[in-house]
């Protein structure tokens, strides 16, 4: 099945030409969409919603059509023509304009039916987003996520917070434009109890953000360690089949490996790496320079040594190269190799990827190192976006906690920061006004 989607302004009358019929506002109509020749093109489901009732908030023709592209192509040729038709009561005029039944049809452009959505106040900002964002889900929960973010549960989160912001500055404007009262405003109108519990809320907010962000985009997971300590084992056994290939001869792994997996709900799309060593074969360097990009991209590289290695050099360079903030997680492959009783570093992760002892274990580290906390229940989607505008809030949450410290005296600081913090918030849905 196929869906041809009409939106625009007094569709009404193309909407009549088109199904040879008025059609009853959201009742689904069943009726035969014929050609210029009334030969039927097909048999459609015509739904007509009326604007502001509809998606875009606009008027929509929507026409659910059983075939494929060459069909739906057809559909879409005859609203053209309907569309460039001249009414019968406009041919019948002796005189004046002949205007077509929908002069300025022409095709959508990619995600225009959301921007109208959005332009015409039917979504907020945040919710246009989780749109495409439940689109490109790549797991359920990251859907689900995207699917409360789309109803509003992010947005209302934020509004509520704006709210509280809006409130506690009017309290502080107020007091400035009477100054000759001599209100402690600090103390009466509990300005500091009013701000904990609003940096309390955005606290929570930006932890359930990054548990969003990590449902939207999953986790960047780089597999490095020098040649032939089992790096393509180890993806082949995350990912449950063979996708990359496996031979005792080092440096098999010429180029990035890279596949999409799922532990505990999270995307996890993991990049086997070139074996890194020094080597004057230039298709293997070219190898091993993609390698190094992908470690600097990385959100959690995985280090992976076998018992006969000795990559101390190795690590101390990877620890250099990766940005400051990711992971290095260190995992000794071949554990069907070691002698039981054999003292190990606690911090290392113990494995077999060929017998798959200790797999469960490293999926477990690697959800804790990347912060993922395993509560999807009330989980939204978010974007990086969303994380730079609650942080900033935060800052400026931060400074107005300063300046109330000072009292009266710091009262207009205090809801200058106020206003900052509002206006990083309301960038998130699309609010930029202190006052809209």
């Amino acid at each position: 099945m196929g869906i041809v989607r009409l939106s625009g302004k007094q569709l009404a009358a193309f909407t009549k030409a088109l199904c040879g019929r008025d059609l009853t506002p959201r009742v689904a109509s069943y009726l035969a969409l014929n050609d210029k020749n009334a030969t039927p093109i097909d048999q459609v489901l015509a739904l007509y919603f009326q604007g502001p009732h509809s998606y875009t908030g606009e008027d929509v023709l929507e026409l659910q059509a059983h075939g494929g592209p060459v069909v739906l192509q057809m559909i879409v040729a005859r609203c053209f023509e309907v569309a460039a038709a001249v009414p019968v009561a406009e041919k019948n005029k002796t005189s004046g304009n002949k205007q077509p039944t929908l002069p300025y049809l022409r095709l959508a452009n990619p995600g225009e039916f959301t921007e109208r959505a959005y332009l015409n106040h039917k979504l907020d900002l945040a919710q246009a987003e989780a749109v495409a964002d439940l689109i490109d889900a790549s797991t359920e929960a990251a859907a689900r996520g995207a699917s409360r973010s789309l109803a509003g549960a992010f947005s209302q989160e934020i509004e509520q917070l704006r709210s509280a912001l809006i409130h506690l500055r009017t309290l502080v404007e107020a007091t400035l434009d009477f100054p000759e009262e001599e209100i402690e405003f600090l103390e009466n109108a509990q300005a500091r109890e009013r701000l904990l519990a609003v940096k309390q809320k955005l606290d929570v907010l930006r932890r359930g953000a990054q548990q969003g962000k990590i449902l939207r985009d999953g986790i960047q997971l780089v597999l490095v360690g020098a040649p032939n300590v089992g790096k393509s084992s180890l993806l082949n056994r995350l990912a449950g089949e063979e996708v990359a290939i496996v031979t005792p001869i080092a440096g098999t792994t010429r180029d990035r490996v890279k596949e999409s997996i799922q532990i505990g709900g999270v995307a996890m799309h993991i990049i086997d790496t070139a074996g890194l060593r020094e080597t004057s074969d230039p298709v293997e360097a070219k190898g091993i320079e993609r390698s190094w990009h992908a470690i600097q991209m990385a959100d959690l590289v995985i280090f992976l040594t076998d018992p006969n290695s000795g990559e101390d050099g190795l690590k101390a360079k990877i620890l250099n190269e990766i940005p400051p903030k990711c992971p290095v997680l260190e995992v000794l492959n071949k554990s069907d190799l070691i002698a039981l009783g054999s003292a190990k570093d606690p911090n290392v992760i113990l494995i077999s990827a060929k017998t798959g002892d200790g797999i469960d274990a490293l999926k477990q580290k690697i959800l804790e190192l990347v912060g993922w906390s395993g509560s999807q229940e009330g989980a939204i989607v978010a974007r990086r976006r969303h994380l730079d505008c609650l942080g900033r809030a935060s800052e400026h949450i931060a400074r107005s906690e300063q300046f109330a410290a000072n009292g009266n005296n710091s009262l207009e600081l205090f809801a200058e920061e106020l206003v900052l913090a509002q206006n990083h918030l309301g960038q998130i849905t699309g609010k930029l006004l202190p006052d809209d």
